[in-house]
C-alpha cells in the first residue's frame, strides 16, 4: 500500500456504507474532535499534478468517540476506572 492515501482508497473505504451516512473529519491525535466537511477541492500542484483537500466547515462537534481513536492508532483502549461502593445513601 501506497503511504499516500489516494481517491481510490477514499472510494475504496466510501463504497462500503450508505451513500446517506455521514461523513466527518477526526482531527489531532492529541486532542481528537470531529469536525464536519466543507468542501472537495482539487488543485494542480507546480508540476500539473492533481491532489485533493477535504476542508473542514469550522464547526467542531464534539470530541472523537474513543473506538474510532483507538482504531486510527492514535490511543490505546482503555476503560474508565471503577468506583468503589461507599455504602452511604443520599438523604
Amino acid at each position: 500500500m501506497s503511504s499516500t492515501f489516494t481517491v481510490g482508497d477514499l472510494i475504496d473505504r466510501l463504497t462500503a456504507v450508505g451513500p446517506d451516512t455521514p461523513v466527518c473529519l477526526a482531527i489531532n491525535p492529541s486532542f481528537p474532535f470531529r469536525h464536519g466537511i466543507a468542501e472537495v477541492i482539487v488543485v494542480n500542484d507546480a508540476l500539473g499534478r492533481p491532489t485533493v483537500y477535504v476542508t473542514e466547515d469550522g464547526d467542531q462537534q464534539g470530541p472523537v468517540p474513543p473506538e474510532v481513536t483507538v482504531a486510527a492508532g492514535w490511543h490505546e483502549p482503555t476503560e474508565a476506572p471503577r468506583r468503589p461502593h461507599t455504602g452511604i445513601a443520599a438523604q
